[in-house]
């Protein structure tokens, strides 16, 4: 009930998510229970397993409904999210945002993500970037301060070159 409440907070008034276990009549070696997630992201639409009828922004905010819902019910002290964001942008983002900083208010959240939207969320940003020096490439990790932050989610909005207006509409983020 509390995974279609959210999804239906994130753009998809229609969803419908449910649990099915089927028992084999005998064991195997995953024990008797067979367990289905169904879907449907509309209302008419007969509910099938999520892999067969999700897309990947449907996939995304499931998984970042389940994973809420789960994280709340376990009392969880940290959660990582890898590119939950896939699939999703605009009012959409902005929305799955809300509820990672919703989280981490009881709750460590570490996000890695693409999107200005998710990055400019209340929290610490750092940024993770690639060296490659002759045959080895390094992985380094930046805190940014509060330019480097409007630079940095500048350039997830314009490129590498940020534009003054991708600046602008980088503080305006920050700033809600």
């Amino acid at each position: 009930k509390r995974v279609i409440e959210l999804l239906h907070k994130l753009g998809m008034p229609s969803a419908r998510f449910g649990i099915q276990r089927v028992q084999s009549p005998e064991i195997t070696s995953t024990g008797y229970d067979n367990i289905s997630f169904l879907f449907s992201a509309s209302r008419k639409g007969e509910m099938q397993e999520i892999a067969k009828v999700a897309s990947g922004g449907e996939l995304s905010r499931l998984m970042l409904c389940i994973k809420k819902v789960l994280a709340e019910s376990k009392n969880l002290p940290t959660i990582i999210f890898d590119e939950i964001d896939t699939g999703i942008s605009g009012e959409i983002a902005l929305k799955v945002g809300a509820i990672m900083e919703q989280m981490a208010q009881n709750m460590q959240v570490i996000t890695i993500t693409h999107l200005p939207q998710i990055a400019s969320k209340k929290g610490k940003h750092f940024s993770v970037f690639k060296n490659e020096m002759g045959q080895q490439t390094t992985t380094g990790i930046k805190s940014l301060d509060s330019n480097e932050r409007i630079l940095e989610i500048a350039k997830m909005l314009s490129g590498e070159q940020p534009s003054a207006s991708a600046m602008e509409h980088a503080k305006e983020l920050l700033s809600n």
